[in-house]
């Protein structure tokens, strides 16, 4: 296996220096591998969506460093690491953000047709990815004809439609019953390893957790094995 992702030293906070200042993230480090789902659990407000959003670029640590797939991310210009979000990592939230004035299938294809890649070239690979996950029959329908597990579905598809090496899912099943609970996790646990690459997934729920290789807990901001 190889590195994708690397925390090194890692330390966010808000307010930095001033009196109300606020300490989210304490010195934490993680090694990511190619093919390897890691669960990370923590309860709400306890920085796991800020560790998510470091790793995947959209917000800057305190301090410690960001390394994606070799390179020094943390310290990269904007126009480079919007590159690499778009070009290396995928995301999945707890509430899908589908665009509802298009279909499943335009979902899909709009993050790839930003890529610059063509339109046949998207739209087959759109089809090709909602149909791995049963909803060959739904690729025409908008968001507000989909079921919650179905948009959800189609989120997650969204959010491979670039083939990126890192998928930073948090708390993706989170506003679904268990039973389509289950139905996600279960499609997305057969794209990724299908496609061989890494994920973190953010939940609180144990019984999903223990069905992954690893699992990392966030205590006051440090990062501990499960």
């Amino acid at each position: 296996m190889s590195e994708v992702l690397r925390l090194d030293g890692v330390s966010k906070a808000y307010n930095q220096g001033a009196p109300n200042e606020v300490q989210v993230l304490h010195d934490v480090s993680l090694s990511l591998q190619a093919g390897e789902v890691v669960a990370l659990e923590a309860p709400s407000g306890a920085g796991k969506s800020t560790m998510l959003h470091i790793a995947g670029l959209l917000e800057s640590a305190s301090e410690g460093r960001v390394i994606v797939g070799g390179e020094e991310a943390h310290s990269a210009r904007d126009h480079r690491r919007t590159a690499l979000r778009r070009d290396r990592i995928g995301f999945i939230y707890q509430f899908h953000h589908l665009l509802p004035e298009f279909t499943a299938r335009d979902n899909v294809i709009l993050p790839q047709r930003a890529a610059g890649v063509a339109l046949g070239v998207a739209g087959a690979r759109a089809d090709e990815l909602l149909k791995s996950v049963g909803l060959g029959h739904r690729i025409n329908h908008r968001p507000a004809e989909l079921s919650g597990g179905e948009q959800q579905r189609v989120a997650f598809c969204r959010a491979m439609a670039n083939s990126p090496d890192i998928l930073l899912a948090d708390e993706p099943t989170g506003n679904l019953d268990p039973g389509t609970s289950d139905v996600v996790f279960e499609a997305m646990m057969v794209l990724v390893r299908d496609t061989g690459l890494a994920a973190i997934v953010a939940t609180h729920n144990p019984e999903l957790a223990a069905r992954m290789d690893r699992r990392l807990r966030l205590v006051d901001g440090r990062l501990e094995a499960i």
